[in-house]
C-alpha cells in the first residue's frame, strides 16, 4: 500500500508499506522496524508476533516518544500487557493496530507534531506468527 504523506523536514514519514518492506521517505526497510518521529530508523530484531519479548518494548520505550503506535503484522494482534512493562512505567502510550493502519496513523501524528514512534511487526514467518 503505498502513502502520499506531505514531506515535513527532519521528520520520519512512512511512505509505503508492502509485504517484506516499509518505505520511510524513499528508503526501504527490510523486516520489522522502530520509527521514531526524528532520528535514525532502527531495525527491530522480531519476525514474528509469537517471538515479540518484553525486550522487544524495552527498545521501544528507551527512544522516549510519548506514544508507540505498534503495528501488529497482517492483522490485529494484542500483545500481553506483560511485555509492554517498560512503556507502562514510563507512562508512555500504546496503541495496537495491523500495520497497515498503524503507518496511516503514525503518518497523521507526526503531520500533529507528536513524538510518536511506530513499532512495525514485519512477520517473516507467515501471519499466524509462528
Amino acid at each position: 500500500m503505498k502513502f502520499q504523506p506531505d514531506l515535513l523536514p527532519g521528520v520520519n514519514m512512512l511512505s509505503r508499506h508492502e509485504p517484506g518492506r516499509v518505505w520511510v521517505g524513499t528508503t526501504p526497510f527490510e523486516g520489522s522496524v522502530l520509527v521514531p518521529w526524528q532520528g535514525e530508523v532502527q531495525p527491530w530484531l522480531v519476525d514474528a508476533f509469537g517471538a515479540l519479548t518484553a525486550a522487544h518494548f524495552e527498545r521501544a520505550a528507551a527512544l522516549a516518544p510519548e506514544l508507540v503506535i505498534f503495528g501488529s503484522g497482517a492483522r490485529l494482534r494484542f500483545p500481553p500487557p506483560a511485555l509492554m512493562r517498560a512503556l507502562i512505567e514510563r507512562r508512555i502510550g500504546f496503541e495496537t493496530m495491523d500495520t497497515a493502519a498503524a503507518c496511516r496513523t503514525y503518518n497523521v501524528l507526526v503531520s500533529e507534531g507528536r513524538r510518536v514512534l511506530a513499532a512495525l511487526l514485519v512477520e517473516t514467518a507467515g501471519p499466524g506468527g509462528a
